[in-house]
C-alpha cells in the first residue's frame, strides 16, 4: 500500500468507527528496508496494512501498536540492538531488533480508539457547541443511546423527560446531563414513577461537569465536554468532594447528588435518604429545620 493508500483507509476506519494504529517510521538507519516516512496501520487484532520494515520488526511493532490501541496512549518506538542511554531514551520505548541485522527503526504509534462514542441528545445551543467541540476532539458521535458509551441529554427543557429515559434505558455506561441538581432529582423522581430501574437511574451525571460558573451555551458545553472526555479516557470524574448534607430527621449524611428526595423550606434545600425522614419533614418542617444540619463538603 501507498501512504496516500494508508491514509485512505485510515479514513475509512475513522468512519466505521474502528480501532486501529497509524504508524510512521520517523527513523531509519541502515542496514534495514524501511524508510523514514513509511506507514502502516495495524488493526485491533493484529492485522498490518501497509509497509514500515520487513519481518524484523513488524512483530515489535505489531505488538506495541495493539498496546497502544488498548491503552489509548501514542508511543515512540526504538527497535535496534544498540541500546541508548536512559537519558537518551527518555519517552521512548526500547525493543531489541529479533534478527542479526543491526540496523536500527524508530516509529510512532498513534492508536485511535474509536469503539468508544458520545450521543449528544437535544437541539439547543448547548448541544449545538458540544457537537462542535466533539469534532475537534475527535469524539465519534452516535445517532443513538444504544451506540453510545457516553450519553449527553442536552435538551434543556425540549422533551428532558423522554430523552432523559431513552439515555437510561439504553446499555450506554455513563449518562451525563445539562441541568440544576433540583430538576434532575425531580426527574429522577419521575424515572421511578416510569419504571426505570434504580441502577439505571444511579447511572445519571447531573449537573454534568464542574461548576466552574459557566452561563452562556459555549461555557456550558465547554465545561460539559471535559466531563466527557474524562469518561471516554477513564478518568475518575468524582475527584472534586461531594457535596453532603446532613438528613435533619435521622441524622444520615446524604450526597445532594444523589439524594431520593429535595425539600426547599424558607429558602433552604434539605436532602433526604428515604420516603420516610422526607415525609416526617413535610408533617413537621419547622421542627427539623430548627436542627442545626448545614451542607459541607465531605473530606
Amino acid at each position: 500500500m501507498t501512504c496516500a493508500e494508508v491514509l485512505q483507509m485510515a479514513r475509512e476506519l475513522n468512519q466505521r468507527g474502528e480501532a486501529h494504529a497509524l504508524v510512521t517510521v520517523v527513523r531509519a538507519i541502515a542496514p534495514t528496508s524501511a524508510y523514514v516516512g513509511a506507514q502502516a496501520i495495524v488493526l485491533a487484532d493484529g492485522t498490518l496494512h501497509g509497509w514500515i520494515g520487513g519481518g524484523c520488526t513488524q512483530d515489535v511493532v505489531v505488538q506495541a501498536a495493539r498496546t497502544a490501541i488498548e491503552t489509548g496512549r501514542p508511543k515512540l518506538i526504538r527497535i535496534s540492538n544498540d541500546r541508548l542511554s536512559s537519558a537518551d531514551a527518555r519517552d521512548l520505548e526500547q525493543h531489541p531488533l529479533p534478527c542479526a541485522s543491526n540496523g536500527t527503526v524508530e516509529l510512532f504509534i498513534h492508536p485511535y480508539r474509536l469503539g468508544a462514542a458520545l450521543c449528544i441528545l437535544g437541539s439547543t445551543p448547548a448541544a449545538d457547541e458540544a457537537r462542535f467541540l466533539a469534532d475537534h476532539l475527535g469524539i465519534r458521535l452516535a445517532d443513538a443511546p444504544a451506540l453510545a458509551s457516553v450519553v449527553l441529554v442536552a435538551t434543556q427543557g425540549q422533551g428532558d423527560e423522554t430523552a432523559l429515559e431513552s439515555a437510561l434505558r439504553s446499555p450506554t455506561a455513563h449518562v451525563l446531563m445539562i441541568a440544576s441538581r433540583r430538576k434532575a432529582q425531580r426527574l429522577r423522581e419521575l424515572m421511578r414513577r416510569r419504571g426505570v430501574e434504580e441502577s439505571r437511574i444511579a447511572r445519571l451525571q447531573a449537573p454534568a461537569g464542574q461548576d466552574v460558573g459557566a452561563q452562556t451555551p459555549a461555557e456550558i458545553a465547554l465545561v460539559t465536554m471535559a466531563a466527557v472526555l474524562g469518561l471516554l479516557r477513564g478518568a475518575d470524574l468524582n475527584e472534586a468532594p461531594a457535596v453532603r448534607f446532613v438528613n435533619p430527621v435521622c441524622g444520615t449524611e446524604v450526597d445532594t447528588a444523589s439524594a431520593k428526595h429535595v425539600e426547599l423550606f424558607e429558602g433552604t434545600s434539605y436532602y433526604f435518604c428515604c420516603d420516610g425522614c422526607w415525609e416526617s419533614f413535610r408533617v413537621d418542617p419547622v421542627k427539623y429545620a430548627s436542627i442545626h444540619h448545614q451542607p459541607g463538603r465531605s473530606p
